[in-house]
């Protein structure tokens, strides 16, 4: 597309839309002509084109340049894809570097069996292609972990074993609470919700992750849960790590439990000492329903009359005290932890299968992501983005966290901006002048909030959509992504600035810090700057040293993979996997000139790759051709490879064979065991037959291989009773 933008005599004014697909634009400025590429405008809408992927997927996919680390031969570099034709067939293969220079072959369709080395942020050593080196490797690491794994086990078998209280299927009156709620709820909360339910009712105690990004929706599901175990007679207490976070959720609860006859109250130091004296009373008679507080619920004068439901939120803000209080306290009773950005230790357990978990990933409707600026400190800067915000209507957040200055920085502040209206809160004000600040500002009354951390949590202000966060290189990652989710809730486009002091010399951590957060500014990031975090900091006190180590030497995911296998077999569980060899003399691959840009091309072969249903084609498929235009043939068949790959393991299949005019299948023992495959070769005998000899043989009677690769799409397809 050409913008030309001209304004005098014999010039031209308006615009063109070129049919020539180029990726990004440039501006002629003795022209005056503005070109627009396709990816300027339609860059995020890959997002549409979605294929049902593991929960970690998100952040452990590899681009060109990563170390990365393949289940059977280790660590290597994955140095390019690379198109190769053998005969008449072109294919795409990601090319990985290995010692020594060795070099692997890894076809595109199976792209999801390479994950992005994760273990810390300096180089990995390479491993040795082929033997039996990283096997052996891989062995060492899971006898480590195998004790490890006992005690993990042992600690969570005591919660899953233990018998919980049944709570009652959902009534009529659950039903009108839920209907109450002013906005649609997404998918993924109703699914979360579920879930949540799920284990509410089945009599085992619950303790459930429930992760999604600030102003998600988590605080929704939360108080379904709640609204359910008080409807079956039970106290629900919700914990928070700040007294402004506690207090805007009780806030918030008595709006939305409003005429539901719920009683609810409140205990942080905003509250006087005969009135906390009263709630004790109160809470331990079960004239109350909902607590809403902070660590002052771990206090030893707390009892309650019956609880049932424990509610954390943001769990990682506890210190270790208050940890091992909150140990004591959820014994017997169901927790649901909530986090946008889980720690290390939190992430680990979860996607390793050791703790339940639900995911919100779906952002609110008409919501923006939040615009992210990394720079040197100004007086000039400070000053313009204020006065930007303040001349559309708008609130600003300045984050300074240093009380004994404050108030200097505050006096700065008012020469910069003379006819703004400044509030400063902090931590260490009275509870009483605290609150005022804090409701005042929520009001609209003041046009500036110079606050310390204390706002992380908690502050829903819609207004409110710029924020300054000084000094933003002594913050911690976790801390950084929790601050920029205090602004962007309403459907405004909303900026955060990360200054440091000018000619300062970061710190690499630092340094590694605000790259991860300028680069995590999507919708759904949450779990990348979790991640993230793990790579800066370590795993932490869950592993130990030793752990850790082991970590490094395989990467983050094969260790929770070795991990995940351990706890299986303590179990008993024996999980027989099968990697199908595919043999498809299919060109298949896709081509530069429909999708030009590398790291776009990338991100479909990673999304291709993971191809589980016939829905999950259909999905790619009109995805690209909406961005793309009509979609080649031979992407087409790119999905159908990847597609019975998924399926044949599935299936137990050994190897799938499209050549030659033949299309076979080698099959095991354990493939036999498919009703549904007996069903199939019963009822189409006239197409299939089932040879045995030294390998059983399922061969498809069609030696046109287009046509075999359909049927054959067509039998996966009915064998797991796809719709």
């Amino acid at each position: 597309m050409v913008a030309y933008l001209e304004n005098s005599d014999d010039e031209i004014s308006g615009c063109v839309i070129c049919p020539v697909f180029l990726s990004h634009g440039f501006i002629i400025q003795d022209r005056k002509i503005v070109v627009v590429g396709s990816l300027d405008v339609l860059k995020k809408a890959t997002r549409r084109i979605t294929a049902k992927r593991k929960k970690n997927d998100a952040f452990l996919s590899c681009e060109v340049g990563d170390y990365i680390v393949h289940e059977e031969h280790g660590i290597g570099l994955l140095k390019s894809i690379s198109t190769i034709k053998t005969g008449e067939i072109v294919k795409d293969y990601a090319v990985v570097e290995y010692r020594g220079g060795d070099t692997l072959y890894v076809p595109a369709e199976q792209m999801d069996i390479l994950v992005k080395f994760s273990g810390n942020d300096s180089a990995p050593s390479l491993s040795k292609i082929g033997g039996k080196e990283f096997a052996n490797v891989k062995a060492r690491v899971k006898e480590s972990i195998r004790k490890m794994a006992i005690d993990l086990k042992e600690l969570y078998a005591k919660r899953e074993h233990q018998k919980g209280y049944v709570y009652q299927e959902d009534g009529a009156l659950q039903e009108e609470f839920e209907d109450a709620f002013l906005y649609t709820p997404t998918t993924d909360q109703i699914l979360s919700t579920n879930e949540i339910k799920k284990d509410m009712t089945s009599g085992k105690v619950m303790d459930r992750l429930l992760v999604g990004d600030v102003g998600y929706g988590k605080t929704e599901v939360a108080f379904r849960a709640c609204f359910k175990a008080i409807e079956n007679g039970k106290q629900v207490c919700i914990l928070a790590p700040t007294t402004i976070l506690s207090y805007q959720h009780y806030q918030t609860a008595i709006k939305r439990f409003d005429g539901f006859g719920i009683r609810i109250d409140y205990l942080n130091r905003f509250k006087s000492v005969k009135a906390q004296e009263r709630t004790l009373l109160d809470l331990q008679l079960g004239k109350v329903d909902l607590i809403i507080g902070t660590h002052r619920l771990l206090s030893k004068d707390v009892q309650f009359f019956d609880l049932g439901l424990l509610v954390l939120d943001e769990e990682q803000r506890f210190g270790v005290e208050s940890k091992e209080k909150i140990k004591n306290l959820k014994a017997d009773v169901d927790v649901l932890s909530m986090s946008a950005t889980p720690i290390p230790r939190t992430l680990h357990m979860s996607l390793s299968g050791i703790r339940d978990i639900s995911t919100i990933e779906t952002p609110p409707s008409k919501r923006l992501p939040v615009q992210v600026m990394v720079t040197e400190q100004s007086d000039v800067l400070i000053r313009d983005a204020i006065i930007r915000e303040l001349s559309r209507g708008g609130q600003v957040f300045v984050l300074y966290n240093r009380v004994a200055s404050i108030y200097t920085f505050a006096k700065r502040l008012t020469d910069l901006i003379p006819n703004a209206k400044i509030l400063v809160a902090h931590g260490k004000m009275q509870p009483t002048v605290l609150e005022s600040s804090i409701e005042k500002f929520v009001l609209g009354e003041a046009d500036i909030l110079l606050s310390t951390t204390i706002i992380e949590n908690g502050i829903d202000i819609p207004k409110a959509n710029t924020m300054l966060v000084v000094d933003s290189d002594r913050f911690g990652l976790s801390q950084l992504y929790q601050l920029k989710g205090r602004v962007g809730r309403s459907d405004k486009l909303a900026y955060v600035y990360y200054l440091f002091q000018p000619n300062k010399v970061l710190t690499e951590t630092a340094q590694k810090r605000l790259r991860a957060i300028k680069e995590f500014t999507e919708f759904g990031s949450g779990f990348k700057i979790a991640m993230r975090d793990l790579e800066i900091r370590g795993s932490g006190s869950l592993l130990g040293r030793e752990q850790h180590g082991h970590m490094e030497s395989v990467g983050y995911d094969m260790y929770c993979k070795l991990l995940r296998e351990s706890v299986d077999e303590l179990d008993g569980k024996v999980v027989v996997r099968v990697e199908t060899e595919m043999e498809v003399a299919i060109s298949a691959y896709i081509p530069e000139s429909y999708i030009t840009l590398s790291s776009a091309r990338m991100e479909q072969y990673r999304l291709i790759s993971g191809i589980a249903s016939v829905e999950d084609i259909k999905s790619i498929i009109t995805g690209m051709a909406d961005i793309y235009g009509k979609v080649p043939k031979v992407i087409d068949s790119l999905c159908k490879i990847s597609y019975l790959r998924h399926q044949g393991a599935k299936l137990y299949v050994q190897k799938i064979i499209i050549k030659n005019e033949r299309c076979q299948l080698v099959l095991t023992i354990e493939s036999m065991k498919n009703d549904k495959l007996h069903e199939f070769i019963n009822a189409h005998r006239k197409i299939v037959e089932l040879k045995v000899g030294e390998s059983l043989i399922l061969e498809i009677k069609e030696k046109d291989q287009l046509k075999a690769m359909k049927m054959l799409c067509k039998m996966m397809e009915t064998i797991f009773c796809e719709k």
